[in-house]
């Protein structure tokens, strides 16, 4: 079997390649992708050359961890059967081309563990699990919600941001403030506010979740913390992240690193999503056919009123 998928061979130099796809084993499944999702976070510093050491980082690699798409094919050991709609946040299929993350291709060959099976009433959609099992995760922080703050300060306002205040309201708790300095990128919210961070006069934020990614930004919050509040950095980062002390220690604040979603963050906001009490309405706002990748992620890249850009395989199937 063969594939077309995104591959970058060097920063910022992207193609659409034809690759030859590993033979599926008896507990491995072949997707067709319907859709793909192309991350700013992480496929963006694959993109500029700026993604720090990372296991499986070389290129030339295939990006995407955001695909949806049906099962086609199904090993005697899979669980998944042929025609079921599945969530899949990644593959390595693709001999010696890096899977890294390795989901934006129109077919790929997939361990059965690795995948979700979703409701297909979610369409498009659904390529947005994944950021929202990241952000459940930073705040459920590996199971240990009675032990961590809910935000009551989120930095930014891009789908990570969006679907975390989101949840927070969902979940009945008091609605977060959301900083965002790009006027384009202030509007859209449901249930919270949204402040440029210079018209908040606010310095007792019990907990500030940033998701923004800026790795500047801990000068910027540390001196909003109430004291013994926590800074939970939940983007990702490129650079070194450092802060001045003297803030930090008047403050005694306390910062933790979200580290990736686990499959029980994963079925929890999948039920969310199914159920309609994680509305997911209004955040992809861009979609190109997959035959124009290279321009969907210049955009996705450059365009500030791009919160999520949506490939779209089926023109290729």
């Amino acid at each position: 079997m063969n594939t077309t998928a995104v591959v970058l061979e060097a920063p910022e130099r992207l193609v659409l390649s034809r690759l030859e796809l590993e033979p599926p084993g008896d507990a491995d499944l072949v997707v067709d992708v319907e859709f793909s999702g192309i991350s700013t976070g992480t496929e963006k510093l694959l993109w500029n050359g700026r993604m720090p050491t990372f296991p499986g980082m070389g290129y030339p690699l295939v990006p995407g961890y955001e695909s949806v798409g049906r099962v086609v094919a199904a090993g005697p050991q899979a669980r998944h059967r042929v025609g079921e709609q599945v969530f899949v946040p990644g593959a390595r299929c693709f001999g010696p081309v890096r899977g890294l993350f390795g989901g934006a291709a129109a077919r790929l060959v997939v361990q059965d563990e690795r995948v979700y099976d979703v409701d297909a009433a979610l369409g498009e959609k659904a390529v947005l699990l994944a950021l929202a099992a990241t952000a459940y995760h930073a705040v459920a922080c590996g199971g240990r919600r009675d032990k961590v703050a809910p935000p009551d300060l989120i930095v930014g306002h891009g789908v990570l941001g969006r679907l975390l205040a989101r949840m927070t309201v969902a979940a009945g708790l008091p609605p977060p403030v959301v900083w965002e300095r790009d006027e384009r990128r202030a509007s859209g919210a449901r249930g919270y506010a949204v402040h440029h961070p210079d018209a908040d006069p606010r310095r007792d934020y019990r907990a500030i979740y940033d998701v923004s990614g800026d790795p500047r930004i801990l000068d910027t919050v540390i001196p909003r913390l109430a004291k013994g509040g926590e800074i939970v950095l939940a983007g990702f980062y490129a650079e070194p992240l450092s802060f001045g002390f003297a803030p930090a220690f008047m403050r005694e604040a306390q910062i933790r690193a979200a580290a990736e979603w686990q499959r029980a963050d994963m079925l929890a906001v999948r039920q969310l999503a199914e159920e309609g009490r994680l509305d997911l309405d209004g955040l992809i706002t861009h979609h190109e056919p997959a035959d124009h990748a290279a321009d969907a992620y210049r955009t996705a890249f450059g365009d500030s009123d791009c919160l999520k850009m949506v490939l779209d395989w089926r023109v290729l199937q």
